[in-house]
């Protein structure tokens, strides 16, 4: 079987997939997008290899198949929103176009969204902002994997920070990173691939490190040495998305892969969006990115290096991939296989 395929087959096979464990419009829309994001720009650790697990948790009543998105709080440019057990990405894109309206009329717009779920990579919320001309912030946690810096136990999440800036004549700036020192989807996917981990990114029970994909049981913060600063990013985002909205710490959230696929996890996340209008004029803004950016990428690079922006990495790929389609690793394209062969469905095959 030749696992390449384009990102449009990959798109109409998760929205299929989707509608057929009977997942509303809107779910069936933001889950894709969230997915469809990650794999167009690299980020296949939150791509479509996260649309078994999610088609389960639909089908187990982790995730609510047809959510009542409400507002049940928040006052001025601020808004809380209950997402009602909502797939992840349902929650987190309403969220943010509600910060962008918010943004639009008071210069800055935040919202706090409680019993949301996995939202997968961060970036793509942030991306949403930016692609309405607003500069957008995402944060999410999720359950305990990463030690703490010199810790032996599993405390905070991976507890995501994504940010992304509009630019002029050209694609955002975007940063969209674990405050781990990689994903724990990065070790599954490695797991899947058969391929050792980089040194000093996992630990194994006793919070020794370990490159063995296998045996890896907790993730070590961002940092290496000095992890404390990743330690404190993972609580930022930890305050910023469970204590500012109520919702679950990362080591009282029941783990994503389960065996418990019906109860839902009681996440929550935050996202705000600024409007650079509210500080300056538009004019000056962009001219201030573009001079930003075309100072670091015409700065000296070492022998054999190459300074790219945040984002420059994941343009060039998502280019190349909508010429040549995507690689499924062998464990999605098997689970694709099988789960369309179990709903009457056409399994996405180059």
């Amino acid at each position: 079987m030749h696992d390449t395929v384009s990102l449009s087959e990959l798109d109409i096979f998760c929205r299929s997939a989707l509608a057929a464990v009977g997942a509303d419009d809107a779910t069936v829309d933001a889950a894709t997008r969230a997915m469809m994001h990650a794999s167009e720009l690299g980020v296949d650790s939150h791509g479509v290899r996260l649309l078994p697990h999610y088609l389960s948790a639909l089908q187990g009543g982790r995730l609510n198949r047809n959510p009542n998105l409400r507002v049940v709080g928040g006052f001025g440019a601020v808004e809380v929103l209950d997402a009602d057990h909502a797939h992840g990405a349902v929650g987190a894109y309403h969220g943010m176009q509600r910060a962008c309206e918010l943004a639009r009329q008071y210069g800055l717009g935040a919202v706090a969204v409680r019993n949301n779920s996995h939202f997968g990579a961060g970036g793509a919320y942030a991306l949403d902002a930016a692609r309405r001309g607003f500069v957008g912030l995402a944060f999410c946690n999720s359950d305990s994997f990463v030690r703490l810096h010199e810790g032996a136990e599993r405390f905070h999440g991976t507890n995501p920070i994504a940010a992304a800036v509009p630019v002029p004549q050209g694609e955002p700036w975007l940063l969209d990173m674990a405050t781990s020192a990689i994903p724990y989807n990065r070790v599954l996917l490695y797991r899947s691939l058969g391929i050792e981990l980089p040194p000093g990114v996992a630990s194994d029970g006793q919070g020794i490190d370990t490159a063995d994909a296998q045996a890896a049981d907790m993730l070590a913060p961002l940092g290496g040495e000095f992890g404390f600063k990743g330690a404190a990013l993972a609580g930022l985002a930890e305050i910023l998305s469970a204590v500012l909205t109520g919702m679950r710490l990362s080591f009282d959230i029941p783990p994503m892969a389960g065996p418990d696929l019906a109860s839902p996890r009681l996440l929550g996340c935050f996202v705000m969006a600024l409007n650079p209008e509210a500080f300056l004029d538009r004019a000056a803004f962009d001219a201030g990115m573009r001079r930003y950016l075309d100072r670091l990428r015409g700065s000296l690079a070492r022998q054999g290096g190459r300074v790219m922006a945040p984002g420059d990495r994941e343009w060039s790929v998502a280019a190349e991939r909508r010429a040549k389609g995507v690689t499924l690793d062998p464990a999605t394209a098997q689970a694709f296989a099988a789960f369309a062969a179990d709903h009457g469905l056409t399994a996405p095959i180059g």
